[in-house]
Formats: C-alpha cells, sequence, structure tokens
C-alpha cells in the first residue's frame, strides 16, 4: 500500500494561501510592498534619469514630463534616486534581519530547550547586547570600516538580535514539557532534529512578525544615518534624499513628501504584511502554549547516577530476561536543598513475550519507574540503581545520545494522553515516518508504506486518509492507536505502556487491550502495562508488581495474585475493585475478564 502526500502538503498551502487572502489589510499591504521590491529591482528599467546626475541649471524644478516628481537642490531627478534609494533600503533591511535571525533563533532555540548553563551564558550575553549604546558603537563601526552598507547593518543586526533570542526562548519555554515532546524522544530523535522540526514551529509565527518590525526599525535607522550624513553621499537613499530636501526646505518644503512617504509606506506595508502572513500560517502573538503538569526543569540541578554493579547477581532470573531493575530509586531535590524520594528499592524483571502489570493507586510511582527506565525523567531527578538493563545493556549513567539510539528501536513507549502526544503543528504522517526513516534508514516511500501498513495493522480503517490528516482531526480512539502504531514501528524488544485507556471509553478501552495484546504475541515484545485497573491486569498480564508509596509490596504471577494475595496493600486494591471474575491461569491462556 502506498500514498502520494505532495497533494496533501498542496491543499495545505493552499489554505494558508486562502487565509492571507481572506485577509484584506494583509493583501493590500503585500500589494503594496511587492510594488516597492519590483520597482526597486527594475530600478535601472524605470528611471527616467542617472540618479547621480548633477544638472545645477535644472535644480528644484517641479514635477514635469522628464522629471515626474521634479528635481533637488543639486538638479538631480528625485524619482529616479528614490528607485535606486528603495535598492539601498531593503537590502539593508535584509542584511539586519539576516543577521538577527542567524544570531537569535538558533541560540533561543537551544537556551529555551536545554535551559542550564547555555540558557544563563546565552541570556547573559544577549543581555549584555541590550545594554550597549547602540549609536556609539554604529559611530564607533563607521570609522573604523567606513561607510560601506554591509558592516553597519549586520553590526545592527548583532544589536538587535536580543530581541530574537527572547521572543524564541520564552516561546519554547512555554512548550518544551509539553508531552509530544517526550514522545519524540522515546521515538529515537535527537534534541537537534525536535529542536528545528518541532520546537521551530512554535516560534515561527511571533518570529516572522517581529523580524517585520526588525526590517521596517532597519529602514527607519539606515535613512536617519544617511540623514545624519554618516552613509556615502554617492549612494542614492531615502535618508539621503531626505536630508536634501531638508537643506532646502525654505525654497521648496514639498521635497521631504517623496521620501518621507517612501520610507513611512514601506514600513506600514512590513509591519501589516508580516502580521498577515503569521496569521495565515496559523500562529498569532496572543497564542501561549499551555505547560505540562509534570514539573519545571530546573537549570542549576544535575542527572545523577549510580554504576551498575554488572557482577550482582542475577542467576534466579530467567534465561529469556529482557528487563532487569534491581534497587532502583528516584529522588528529587527542591531548591532549599531538601528531598523527597518518590520511588525506593525497586526491583522487577521482564521477559521477552512476557506481559508485566505495574499497577498501584495515583502517586504509588508507577510512572516515576517507567520514565526511569526510559531516561526521561527531568533534570531534578536523581537516579540511582544497583543494576538497570535492557538485555544484558546497563542503562545507568548512559548519556542522551545513547539513550536516542535505544528508544524507539529497543524500547518503545505508549502514554495515557494521546491528543497530548501528538504535535499539532504536523500531520500523523509525518510525526510517524520521521522516526522509521531515521531509525530503519528507509526512504520517504518505503517509510510512508510501512506507515501505512502499521495503521491498517492497528485497525484504521482509512489509512491514507488518517496519515494525512493532523491530530485534531482524530478521536481519542484513533489517536491512542496512532500512537500505538508508532511506538511498535521499529519493532522495539520492550514495550512501556503508560495507562494507555485511560482517556478512552469503555468500548475502546476493550479495542486497544486486545490490540497490545495481539501486537505483543506476534512480536514476542517484553510489555511492562502500567495500570490502576486490576480488571486490565487480570485480562493481559502475565506477572504483577504491586506498588505503593514508591515501593514494590508484592510481586508474583497474576494467577496467584488473584487466589491468594499476599500483602495486605495489594488484598484492599482487590476488595475495592475486583468483580468476582475468574483469574488467569497463567500465559498464553487469556480469559476476558468485565472491568
Amino acid at each position: 500500500m502506498s500514498v502520494d502526500i505532495a497533494p496533501r502538503a498542496g491543499r495545505i498551502s493552499n489554505r494558508r494561501l486562502r487565509a492571507f487572502l481572506g485577509n484584506p489589510m494583509g493583501v493590500v499591504a503585500g500589494g503594496v510592498l511587492l510594488a516597492i521590491v519590483v520597482a526597486s529591482v527594475l530600478a535601472p528599467l524605470l528611471a527616467p534619469q542617472d540618479p547621480n546626475l548633477v544638472v545645477l541649471s535644472e535644480a528644484l524644478l517641479p514635477p514635469s514630463a522628464d522629471h515626474p516628481l521634479g528635481t533637488d537642490g543639486n538638479g538631480r531627478d528625485i524619482l529616479s534616486r528614490l528607485l535606486y534609494g528603495g535598492r539601498v533600503s531593503l537590502q539593508a533591511g535584509a542584511i539586519m534581519v539576516a543577521t538577527a535571525l542567524l544570531c537569535g533563533i538558533p541560540a533561543g532555540l537551544l537556551a529555551g530547550y536545554h535551559g542550564r548553563r547555555f540558557d544563563s551564558a546565552a541570556s547573559w550575553i544577549f543581555n549584555m547586547l541590550m545594554s550597549l549604546p547602540e549609536i556609539l558603537i554604529i559611530i564607533v563601526v563607521i570609522a573604523s570600516l567606513g561607510s560601506g552598507l554591509a558592516p553597519t547593518m549586520i553590526t545592527l543586526g548583532v544589536l538587535a538580535s536580543p530581541d530574537i533570542f527572547r521572543l524564541t526562548r520564552s516561546a519554547v519555554i512555554g512548550v518544551r514539557e509539553e508531552l509530544y515532546f517526550d514522545a519524540a524522544r522515546v521515538a529515537g530523535l535527537s534534541d537537534l532534529r525536535i529542536i528545528f522540526r518541532h520546537v521551530l514551529s512554535v516560534v515561527l509565527g511571533p518570529v516572522v512578525v517581529r523580524s517585520s518590525f526588525i526590517f521596517g526599525m532597519a529602514i527607519i535607522v539606515q535613512s536617519g544615518l544617511e540623514f545624519l550624513g554618516f552613509g556615502d553621499p554617492q549612494r542614492p537613499s531615502w535618508g539621503g534624499e531626505l536630508s536634501n530636501a531638508f537643506q532646502s526646505f525654505q525654497r521648496a518644503p514639498e521635497l521631504v513628501i517623496a521620501p518621507g512617504i517612501a520610507i513611512g509606506l514601506t514600513v506600514m506595508a512590513l509591519v501589516l504584511f508580516g502580521a498577515a502572513l503569521a496569521d495565515s500560517l496559523g500562529v498569532s502573538l496572543r497564542r501561549r502554549a499551555k505547560r505540562a503538569a509534570r514539573p519545571a526543569r530546573a537549570d542549576d540541578t544535575r542527572i545523577a547516577r549510580n554504576e551498575a554493579d554488572e557482577a550482582s547477581g542475577s542467576a534466579d532470573l530467567p534465561a529469556d530476561t529482557l528487563l532487569e531493575v534491581a534497587d532502583l530509586a528516584v529522588r528529587y531535590v527542591a531548591e532549599d536543598g531538601t528531598t523527597r524520594d518518590v520511588v525506593r528499592d525497586v526491583s522487577l524483571h521482564v521477559a521477552r513475550g512476557e506481559v508485566l502489570g505495574l499497577v498501584g493507586e495515583s502517586g504509588s510511582g508507577k510512572s516515576q519507574t517507567s520514565f526511569a527506565i526510559l531516561g526521561l525523567l527531568p533534570p531534578e531527578a536523581v537516579v540511582s540503581a544497583r543494576r538497570l538493563c535492557l538485555d544484558g545493556r546497563s542503562l545507568v549513567g548512559l548519556r542522551e545520545r545513547d539513550l536516542q539510539k535505544l528508544r524507539g528501536k529497543r524500547m518503545a513507549y505508549v502514554p495515557q494522553e494521546p491528543m497530548s502526544n501528538l504535535d499539532p503543528s504536523f500531520t500523523v504522517g509525518a510525526q510517524l515516518t520521521k522516526p522509521i526513516r531515521r531509525q530503519l534508514g528507509l526512504s520517504r516511500r518505503d517509510a510512508t508504506t510501512r506507515a501505512l501498513e502499521l495503521l491498517d495493522r492497528v485497525g484504521i480503517p482509512d489509512p491514507a486518509r488518517t496519515l494525512a490528516a493532523y491530530p485534531h482531526q482524530l478521536s481519542g480512539g484513533m489517536a491512542q492507536r496512532v500512537l500505538i502504531a508508532g511506538a511498535v514501528s521499529c519493532d522495539p524488544e520492550l514495550l512501556i505502556a503508560d495507562e494507555p485507556t485511560t482517556a478512552l471509553d469503555v468500548t475502546v478501552q476493550a479495542e486497544v487491550l486486545e490490540l497490545l495484546r495481539d501486537l505483543q504475541r506476534e512480536r514476542n515484545m517484553g510489555l511492562v502495562l502500567v495500570t490502576h485497573n486490576l480488571g486490565v491486569v487480570a485480562d493481559i498480564c502475565d506477572r504483577v508488581a504491586v506498588m505503593r508509596d514508591g515501593r514494590i509490596v508484592e510481586q508474583q504471577s497474576v494467577a496467584g495474585l488473584f487466589s491468594d494475595p499476599q500483602h495486605e496493600y495489594t488484598r484492599m486494591l482487590l476488595n475495592a475493585t475486583l468483580d468476582d471474575a475468574p483469574p488467569r491461569r497463567g500465559r498464553g491462556d487469556l480469559q476476558e475478564v468485565g472491568s
């Protein structure tokens, strides 16, 4: 099965174009701006005279056929100088904006996403740039390097970059804890791919608007420098023409009108066009991303992990053990130095083809244990373990780069909030095929084919249509199926499903559980099912570990747990949730139990 998603991209572009054309102010501003750009580019063809031709006998002539806007105090044609001056102003704005974006966006993305030391250093540098007196810096640059356009505008671009940096950094901080970033990390995408693919789309609209302001400011500043005499007198410019007009103001005050209108109209068109363009992208400055419920990242804390004891005894574990956890602990350190242990002395194992249920009430440490295994805990979490191995390879102390190679391909994750774990800025196809192409090295066409097959396997009725859809166009059940397809897309050996049916209705819950069970059997995966529903445990799990207050209080087979619970807390859970249903007999012998 294959599908060409290029038409969908064309429809997206058409929709954005229609949104832009639906803004009358933006269309008018765009038309004015386009006319100014075309006129400036075609200045050699449109200008009636040489802009530097001085004819003193024709000084201060009124408008005529030869001089449509008249002449200045030196007898030069005003229209010609304005047309050529537009080239200078537009070039100045482009240089300044490009410099500000190249300096501000990468630094803002990295500072907002990673935080900590880089954020502190980058913020200090850009705050220092904001404190510098711009006019003095420009005077020094002009005195040292001359009145060339490039050095002056590059300097102004560097001085304007703190605005872009602060805007980008603030937008990234607002969304970096969203769950779809964790989903991208679990899929095995590198931080750079996440930053420049998912995070950059969040700041695109605000940056477009801010860039239009900077472009307008560049035109005003460059014109101001020319007006004050810091430019090249042989270079036609709007500011230079305005200066010449003021020199002849007593005799011909109307000369200030043409360059003034050129500057004002261009700046106004830029600002309105930038705002309309940002709106057509679906982002406005008023948008604020919701922060996730997870704790915020701390800037001055570090992850500390103990080295695993490779020689510690594991002889009592099955020969096909896939995941081994021994004495896992997770501790959070507050800013005042106080600590809080959320997971303590957790030991468990999962064999290939086995389903382990991790149960307990909310706040018992189930999700924290799962995130510790996946390496997704925030920086303020201190993780230690005597042994934490995946197929014999220690996960303790691994660098983020090494964990990225394992996530998606060796271990995967199915979250409990499907809509929050899909990036709303990209189609389902883009989010499914990118990890497949990165982890499996497939071409775009082969990755698309594989994604379609996966969507069909997880029960999506129309895979091609779903592949081209955005997350908001899916129901909760379909979104959860998409996430399951993404989790198994690279054939992981271990799958951790964290409350995968919590946000779904009863009918869809049963379908999703049946799907997980079938996929686990087909691929012989080890599955850790995090849940508080003992009915789900009885239906799908082989063994179960019961957690309370960050500890495992009981761990045995499902049949043993339901027939002879050992711990008082386990008996309390069973009394509170079980509906007199028969327990499972063992692995591979599953019985349907109503929850």
